[in-house]
């Protein structure tokens, strides 16, 4: 059963850096596409940024030069480093998987997600 479990989540004043972890099972993160999204309350789920199976990641214009997007494959996982974070970075993050080449930012077309680790940055 393919699962995703995301770590890392927490409280931090703005400025701040946190960085947030997916663990994968099943599926091989170098293998794939990867994704994280976010979801803040009352809103819609947005995209953060990607990474596909050759290594090409992809930012939303939101967090370009903040957020960074790497992947492990001897722990087969994937992070989210993020940096001078803001208030409106506040927000339930999510990774995802998609087995299609190419993968396009989209949370529809992501089949396979995590539970969500929550980010609350105060300022």
């Amino acid at each position: 059963q393919v699962q995703l479990v995301e770590s890392g989540g927490g409280s931090v004043q703005a400025g701040g850096s946190l960085r947030l972890s997916c663990v994968v099972s099943v599926l091989t993160v170098s293998g794939i596409c990867m994704g994280w999204f976010r979801q803040a309350p009352g809103k819609e789920r947005e995209a953060v940024g990607l990474i596909d199976r050759i290594g090409r990641i992809t930012y939303a214009d939101s967090v370009k030069g903040r957020f960074a997007i790497s992947r492990d494959s001897a722990k087969n996982a994937l992070y989210l480093q993020m940096n001078s974070l803001k208030a409106e970075d506040t927000a339930m993050y999510y990774c995802a998987a998609d087995l299609s080449y190419p993968c396009a930012l989209v949370a529809a077309l992501f089949p396979y997600w995590g539970q969500g680790t929550q980010v609350t940055v105060s300022s």
